[in-house]
């Protein structure tokens, strides 16, 4: 390892050749939640129709997915899926993610996934609930 990770978005025109090494991060987010089906992730993905953003040490500390939606409103930058391991070396860099966020004119991000995410992320508060009842 570095001291630190640094983030970095991989060119959609790259994607076939970085994708095999996150897939399986960007999976197990996915598979952790099951609000989203891993084949559509994964076809935006490699269409460019979502970014994957890498957390990058030398090797792959985390993975994540975003997708930029229009709404009524101004655009809303959607996190997909996102995971990896010792979560305080790349968690700062979700800064770098907000500010191209806001430079696309995004009006705000938002997260899908744990619960734990709001023990992390202190800046982020609840918008919306997901409920669910088994049938």
């Amino acid at each position: 390892f570095s001291d630190s990770a640094s983030l970095v978005c991989i060119d959609p025109e790259k994607i076939f050749d970085f994708w095999p090494h996150a897939r399986g991060l960007i999976k197990s987010a996915i598979d952790a939640t099951n609000l989203s089906d891993f084949a559509d992730i994964e076809n935006d993905v490699l269409n460019g129709d979502q970014l994957l953003w890498l957390a990058w040490s030398g090797k792959i500390e985390a993975a994540a997915t975003t997708h930029l939606i229009k709404t009524s409103g101004k655009p809303v930058l959607i996190i997909t899926a996102c995971s990896g391991s010792q979560r305080e070396r790349w968690l700062p860099l979700l800064t770098q993610i907000e500010k191209y966020a806001k430079a696309e004119g995004a009006s705000c991000i938002r997260l899908y996934g744990r619960p734990g995410w709001q023990r992390a992320l202190k800046d982020y508060r609840v918008e919306h609930v997901i409920m669910e009842k088994a049938i």
